[in-house]
């Protein structure tokens, strides 16, 4: 359940992202490229942004572990402007898609991504109950 719900948080962020041009980040839908085919390719896309960050993102943190101590962490703003860039590339070779104009607009559009995913994983984690001992 937690995966559905982060590739629907992903989708949407990636959604509003394709909607800034200067960004140069746009998505290919499947043909013939009407509104469900979008959604859908925005699912799709943001199953293989998940399966990325999760898979070779988690590797590509402990290797460069050192250079987050040395960077202050900004390092991670590269890393996951690298996985967005990874992403696009795996899904080129599907014909559909994202594209990313430029690696370094690839890392503001993944800046933005997780601000996105972070204002939403606020709002959707889930309460703790506190009980009360009187």
């Amino acid at each position: 359940m937690r995966f559905i719900i982060r590739v629907v948080v992903n989708a949407f962020a990636l959604w509003v992202v394709t909607l800034i041009p200067v960004l140069q980040v746009t998505i290919t839908a499947f043909p013939p490229g009407e509104t469900l085919q979008l959604v859908l390719t925005l699912l799709a896309v943001a199953a293989i942004f998940a399966l990325v960050n999760t898979i070779i993102g988690t590797v590509v943190k402990i290797v460069a572990f050192p250079l987050y101590i040395i960077t202050f962490g900004l390092i991670g703003f590269v890393i996951n402007g690298f996985l967005l860039w990874l992403t696009a590339w795996i899904t080129s070779g599907f014909g559909w898609g994202l594209t990313v104009g430029s690696f370094w607009w690839g890392v503001l559009a993944a800046l933005i991504i997780s601000v996105i995913n972070g204002v939403f994983n606020f709002i959707l984690r889930p309460q703790r109950r506190t009980s009360r001992r009187d």
